[in-house]
């Protein structure tokens, strides 16, 4: 290993804590996650955003929506494939559950006044995964837009 290479080894976190499995909840924090920074521009608002949306369906203080926004930030990174996470929200979550899921993804699209064609490719392309139809994402959109 080169001597820079040594330096940065020691920069790096050798301690830290796995991640864990994800489930249906982690799995929609990843996929936002994923939809806020498909236009590589990840801002306050979509974070903050996130926040909301994980702190208003599952319960959380802010702190602890933060912390799982953390998680799935990581969790996105590591997985390579959408699909998955989408397959774990399809299984797990019923019909009307899927659909605010759907109006979760749609929000984060619009929070940062502009739908780009990164983010709405990859909605539409969960949309389906979550076994919703196109007039269902319009739906969807239309709720995420009366929620901003």
């Amino acid at each position: 290993m080169s001597l820079l290479g040594r330096i940065l080894s020691g920069f790096r976190d050798t301690h830290a804590e796995p991640l864990p499995a994800p489930d249906a909840k982690l799995a929609l924090g990843a996929l936002l996650v994923r939809v806020a920074k498909s236009d590589k521009v990840y801002t306050v608002s979509e974070i903050s955003l996130i926040d909301r949306i994980l702190a208003q369906h599952f319960g959380l203080k802010p702190i602890q929506a933060a912390k799982m926004r953390a998680t799935c930030e990581k969790l996105q990174k590591a997985a390579p494939d959408s699909g998955k996470f989408a397959e774990l929200i399809r299984n797990e979550l019923s019909h009307d559950e899927r659909m605010q899921a759907l109006c979760d993804l749609w929000q984060v699209v619009l929070a940062d006044g502009s739908e780009d064609a990164c983010e709405v490719e990859i909605v539409e392309a969960l949309r389906e995964a979550l076994g919703l139809d196109p007039d269902e994402s319009a739906e969807a959109r239309q709720r995420a837009l009366g929620a901003l």
